[in-house]
């Protein structure tokens, strides 16, 4: 890990609004305790929908590149700037700091844990870790305790909430006192008995072709992340590709956003996630897809959403050009 020679003057974050976002914001919110903190995702940042949040004095982290903001944390591989955006990037003053981290939290935890206390982080970054980088257990994921719980409340559309958990992040000493919060706690209990929606819609609308299991929740205001449909199909499949979104959405609504899809390696058989660089489908159409090379997602492209399953489907019948090489 290496470090930073002299932390920017930040007076705003910017981050994902997934649990990783959450945490790598609290840690930075540590070190900049007066910045305005702003939750996006991928798409509406590429989209130009953040372009006015941001600018020299902004930390970008857990989201694509930004070339106006002032330093950018992140550790998806396919959102490294390239050397020539780097070196542009740098010349103006900005500081890239990209890591091969499990997490973005990881990356922000570990370049303060020894300028600022961070103790009351300490229980939920192995978790945080394992979430977005592919590692958890199909026996902690079928448990679904109280982080998988909490990650599954948070929304770039509420940002009330968002706020609200971000200040217990921030100030409380432990997962429990979060989890133990009264507007949380509430939250988890839907996201409780949404899942069990979500895994009767899993095996209505799951199919398995030549070993990817394809998940149509299109049009169904239902989203799922890879290991509730790789913890159905179990060993039937490698991999699998998640349909969400809806055919009339739009980016400018947040309740109806557009088709999009997600593809995850199975990490819950042997050799799983380091078999197959499935960035490469999510990136096939759409030049701003990506992600890591075992969990990715891009938006549908034209001529439309039957057209891009089939030739994903054309692709990884023919695999080995998927195969990573390590």
């Amino acid at each position: 890990m290496t470090g930073v020679d002299a932390f920017p003057d930040i007076h705003r974050i910017v981050a994902d609004s997934d649990l990783d976002g959450m945490c790598a914001a609290a840690v930075l919110l540590k070190a900049y305790p007066g910045a305005e903190v702003v939750f996006g995702h991928a798409a509406i940042l590429r989209a130009g929908m953040l372009d006015d949040v941001i600018d020299s004095k902004t930390v970008t982290v857990d989201l694509p590149f930004h070339p106006a903001s002032g330093w950018y944390l992140d550790h998806h591989l396919t959102n490294k700037p390239d050397k020539i955006e780097e070196q542009e990037f740098t010349q103006r003053g900005g500081i890239v700091h990209w890591e091969h981290t499990p997490s973005a939290a990881r990356l922000a935890y570990e370049l303060f844990k020894h300028r600022f206390d961070l103790t009351h982080l300490e229980e939920i970054m192995p978790m945080v870790d394992a979430l977005d980088s592919g590692g958890i257990t199909r026996e902690d994921f079928i448990q679904d305790g109280p982080v998988l719980q909490l990650s599954r409340t948070l929304s770039s559309t509420d940002d009330v909430y968002m706020q609200h958990l971000l200040h217990l992040f921030s100030t409380c000493t432990g997962l429990s006192d979060i989890t133990n919060d009264k507007v949380v706690s509430e939250r988890m209990k839907s996201a409780q008995d949404q899942r069990i929606d979500a895994v009767k819609l899993v095996q209505e609308k799951t199919e398995i072709v030549d070993r990817l299991a394809i998940c149509r929740l299109d049009d169904s205001g239902i989203r799922s992340n890879g290991y509730l449909i790789t913890a159905h199909v179990g060993d039937k499949a490698d991999a699998c590709c998640v349909v969400h979104g809806y055919s009339n959405g739009d980016l400018s609504t947040p309740d109806r956003p557009p088709l999009s899809a997600s593809f995850y390696a199975n990490s819950f058989i042997e050799g799983g996630q380091d078999r197959y660089d499935l960035s490469k489908l999510a990136t096939a159409f759409d030049p701003h897809g990506g992600g890591h090379a075992n969990a990715c997602g891009c938006r549908i492209q034209p001529p439309g959403l039957d057209s891009n399953l089939r030739d994903w489907i054309q692709m990884w019948n023919n695999r080995e050009t998927l195969l990573r090489i390590n």
